[in-house]
């Protein structure tokens, strides 16, 4: 998980505090795999366990349990309880459970799971963070310095625009233009990039119409954070997932920047591009970041 220090600190400050962040946080993401594999509790988008360091000087395990869902999980808590004792019984370490919720509903609130029988009673309670409840604090989001809450923002929003296309699109344009407006480094604009985008996902129209406006942030304010060569490797780890082989996508994204760039594409050029390996177009996509014609995109290397 990038950025985990922060992450705490926007949802769960109280352990945040706790940690002390000047020793090396280490995910354990081999160990917890081996107690989740056999697991038939309901499907999970992802589970963290970690161990870090408390101001105390002890080394304590934090898991991490992040449910995205948008629908009640009647055995979440159940589930919850299982994890934690699972880690406890394999490597006789306590460990804290934290889950946030990305779910739309207003009660829905699990934090406990237990029973009772024959005077034996075991019982877990954990922290819970709800991204519902950040909905009335935009303005708070907006300003606030921590890199998640641009990240709530977006996760309220395509809640909020959901069915609506169009109101998505101007939604994810201001959030893309606030995060170009952040004093941070590359790799991190990136990063957070990439979950809005993931998050906010838009029709292939309205996203060529986005990423046209972005080029043109690019260039006027010669910000070089989310490089053209960036794009599109997302662009085509994205198209990848629907079409056979690399050089496809490829294809797809290089002739559609070359598109918004320099106006249609007479069949000649479309054709070369078509028939090119994935180096050639590698290159040519290097090429496209500082090109101010087709000649400079097509200059041999």
């Amino acid at each position: 998980m990038h950025h985990f220090p922060e992450f705490m600190a926007f949802y769960f400050p109280f352990a945040h505090a706790a940690i002390d962040w000047s020793r090396p946080h280490i995910f354990l993401d081999q160990e917890f795999g081996a107690l989740t594999r056999d697991a038939e509790l309901g499907k999970r988008l992802l589970d963290k366990l970690v161990s870090v360091y408390l101001h105390d000087g002890s080394e304590q395990w934090v898991l991490v349990h992040l449910e995205v869902q948008g629908w009640r999980d009647a055995r979440f808590a159940e589930r919850m309880f299982v994890y934690n004792y699972r880690v406890y019984d394999r490597y006789q370490r306590p460990v804290a459970s934290l889950a946030l919720l990305t779910d739309g509903g207003a009660r829905w609130r699990p934090g406990s799971f237990g029973y009772r029988l024959l005077g034996c009673e075991m019982r877990i309670e954990f922290p819970v963070v709800k991204l519902r409840d950040f909905a009335g604090r935009m303005d708070e989001l907006r300003s606030h310095p921590n890199p998640f809450a641009l990240v709530t923002m977006a996760h309220l929003q395509a809640r909020q625009t959901k069915g609506n296309a169009h109101r998505r699109r101007i939604a994810k344009w201001r959030l893309t233009k606030l995060l170009y407006q952040r004093d941070w480094d590359k790799q991190r604009i990136i990063n957070l990039y990439r979950v809005i985008d993931w998050i906010m996902r838009l029709p292939e129209g309205l996203e060529t119409r986005l990423r046209s406006g972005m080029l043109q942030i690019e260039r006027r304010k010669a910000m070089t954070y989310l490089s053209s060569i960036e794009r599109i490797g997302m662009e085509i780890g994205r198209k990848e997932g629907r079409q056979e082989g690399r050089q496809e996508g490829w294809v797809e994204v290089l002739t559609e920047l070359l598109t918004q760039r320099f106006g249609p594409l007479d069949a000649q050029v479309r054709l070369r591009i078509a028939e090119a390996d994935v180096p050639q177009l590698s290159a040519w996509a290097r090429n496209f970041v500082d090109a101010t014609s087709l000649d400079e995109v097509f200059r041999s290397s």
